[in-house]
């Protein structure tokens, strides 16, 4: 499937959080820990970053390429510095094809986004009901054959109604498994809050943000990581449960279960 990072704190080189961890990004790319599907992310990669001083529309690189491969990004990774990153590897679910539109994080306007996981039937009818419950508007922006492209525009969607963050990533999810079973850990962010769903398969939060450093008597670090896994062996790395969603600020972190659909009566 895919691996997937998110931080936001004082500002850190992609450099800091990409490739110096011990079990890096890019070190799961090929020898991922906790992966439940798949063996290893050579299907692509991206990453996006905030300068929210500039503009609030986030800088995007990704390639069809492993990320291991790309020189050009080891080059640059030491020199850009942001302090809201979201990044992936992509494993690409048959028959989806390898190709650049694939690969997260996907952009539209401010928000970034990433989906680890697959929709069952995508390639056929699935994939046409799926499109059928988006807004006109936004399936002619679906970039790219890929099931999360059009989970990113259902997710648009609820925003669009004025839904928050987290509440627009449950109401997709939602949306998706009334149609398909799905595996559907979803990420998403501004640059100023990360919102990310569990379902299906790995998801973990380092939480040094200020108030939980502060417990500890600790200089409030004020940062957070939301990751498919740790990149190191810390004690901060907490395990999210499934089926739960997270909202996540350098201020602080919140883990709640995903609401309970109740299905609606027809006839």
């Amino acid at each position: 499937m895919c691996r997937l990072l998110a931080y936001l704190g004082p500002p850190a080189t992609l450099e800091e959080l990409l490739f110096a961890p011990e079990h890096s990004l890019v070190r799961q790319s090929y020898a991922p820990r906790h992966q439940r599907h798949g063996t290893v992310n050579a299907d692509g990669f991206g990453v996006g970053w905030y300068d929210r001083d500039r503009r609030p529309e986030p800088a995007r690189y990704r390639s069809d390429r492993p990320i291991w491969s790309d020189r050009s990004l080891a080059s640059m990774a030491g020199l850009v510095r942001s302090t809201a990153v979201m990044a992936a590897v992509r494993s690409a679910t048959p028959p989806a094809p390898v190709e650049e539109s694939g690969s997260p994080p996907f952009t539209w306007g401010p928000w970034l986004f990433a989906h680890n996981g697959a929709v069952e039937g995508f390639a056929g009818a699935v994939g046409a009901a799926l499109r059928g419950l988006v807004s006109d508007r936004r399936v002619a922006q679906v970039e790219g054959s890929a099931d999360s492209a059009v989970v990113f525009a259902l997710v648009l969607d609820a925003l669009d109604r004025g839904a928050e963050p987290a509440g627009a990533l449950a109401s997709a999810l939602a949306a998706v498994e009334e149609v398909a079973p799905a595996r559907l850990n979803l990420m998403l962010t501004d640059g100023t809050s990360v919102a990310a769903t569990t379902c299906g398969d790995s998801l973990f939060v380092l939480d040094e943000t200020g108030a939980a450093m502060a417990v500890g008597g600790e200089d409030g670090g004020g940062r957070v990581v939301v990751a498919s896994e740790p990149w190191d062996d810390g004690r901060r790395w907490r395990e999210v449960a499934d089926r739960a969603v997270v909202v996540a600020t350098p201020a602080a972190v919140t883990v709640a279960p995903l609401p309970v659909r109740v299905p609606e009566r027809r006839g």
